[in-house]
């Protein structure tokens, strides 16, 4: 169902198709304004909830957004008394800084023109993102500064050294800007290099690393259609559409194989956005789909490759005996570990209100095989 919002102008009533890739609801309360509107005041409405529709420069919009934004970040945190407190509070700070700051709303014409003075030229960034126009819409500012970034990130691509090339990740699937996991899986010893399947593809990533590490054929899956077309054509970009097949799959394709590779979102947790998919698996359903799917999937003597994080254990959303007992249950062996320390900024960030949590972090591929197999 599309969504529209609505507003006054020129004592008229008006509305608009409603953009909001985080599946944030159209705002109630939406009043124009442009670069008359100081910091505080705009702060003060986005913070009641009534959105601001821009009619003002659109570089005035992107400086009024950041001055919101220092405001919000001027708050005191609150104490958390374990680390699973200050997980929710981080996250409940975040989404109330997000719903704040998504309150400035600039327009777009059926084009995905801007019809602001000294705006972008964002037609094809949107066009990525979002597909056809067809009709005038209204989105945040916020959001609509994360579809040009994105847009950059597509066309200048992110630096893997595991691969020696570049991926391109799209707009709503993430971006392997962590690169220890694909180290990961560029340096385990391979039990086969006749087949592989990576579940959950993403942008295509690890996939890529398989093929160049010989594997002959690698099928990745995934259930996003982004996804999927990125992959598709990062593994096309590559020269490796001859080896490397990507398919629409919940979690498993068909058959067997005998190297089966999985890196699941880390933190069981419900994901507010789309985007936040990759990092939340709420109640730990694609991880445990994994391996209890896995056995059945392996050929005999075959592995399968789980890359995961223990961030979650240090901020008390699971235990280490919880993770053993899901392999014990999936019927399955742990064979080998190979484990690495991230090299991310906020590793080393004390501001960070998880810094602790993040400072003991360890990624870890866990081999795995079918128990009696």
């Amino acid at each position: 169902m599309v969504s529209e919002v609505s507003w006054t102008e020129v004592d008229e009533s008006r509305s608009a198709r409603w953009r909001a890739e985080s599946g944030a609801p159209a705002p109630k309360r939406v009043v124009l304004a442009d670069d008359r509107i100081t910091a505080d005041a705009a702060y003060r409405l986005a913070s009641e909830g009534t959105a601001l529709l821009w009619r003002g420069d659109f570089q005035n919009a992107r400086q009024l957004l950041q001055a919101i934004a220092r405001r919000i970040d001027r708050k005191p945190r609150k104490a958390a008394a374990s680390p699973i407190e200050a997980f929710n509070f981080h996250r409940q700070a975040k989404s109330q800084r997000a719903r704040t700051l998504g309150m400035l709303l600039v327009p777009l014409e059926a084009d995905f023109s801007i019809p602001l003075r000294r705006a972008l030229n964002v037609k094809e960034a949107c066009a990525e993102a979002y597909g056809e126009g067809e009709v005038p819409s209204v989105v945040s500012l916020r959001e609509l500064l994360g579809v040009i970034g994105s847009h950059e990130w597509r066309k200048t691509g992110v630096d893997v050294p595991a691969l020696g090339d570049r991926i391109h990740p799209h707009y709503g699937v993430f971006s392997p800007v962590r690169g220890e996991y694909v180290g990961l899986v560029a340096e385990a010893p391979l039990p086969s290099s006749k087949l592989a399947f990576d579940i959950g593809t993403g942008t295509g990533v690890l996939a890529a690393v398989l093929a160049k590490r010989g594997v002959k054929h690698v099928i990745a899956t995934d259930q996003d259609p982004r996804a999927l077309a990125c992959a598709r054509q990062n593994i096309a970009r590559l020269g490796l559409k001859g080896r490397v097949d990507v398919v629409e799959a919940d979690l498993f394709p068909q058959g067997r194989a005998p190297l089966i590779v999985c890196n699941p979102p880390w933190l069981p947790a419900r994901a507010n956005s789309p985007i936040e998919r990759a990092i939340y698996d709420p109640e730990s359903r694609m991880l445990l789909g994994f391996l209890n799917g896995l056995a059945a999937h392996l050929e005999p003597g075959g592995e399968g490759w789980l890359i995961l994080s223990d961030l979650a254990e240090h901020l008390g959303l699971r235990s280490r005996e919880a993770l053993l007992a899901a392999f014990d249950a999936a019927g399955l062996n742990v064979v080998g570990r190979l484990d690495t320390k991230p090299t991310h900024p906020r590793a080393s960030d004390a501001a960070d209100p998880l810094h602790a949590a993040r400072a003991a972090e360890v990624t870890s591929l866990w081999r795995l095989t079918a128990r009696n197999l």
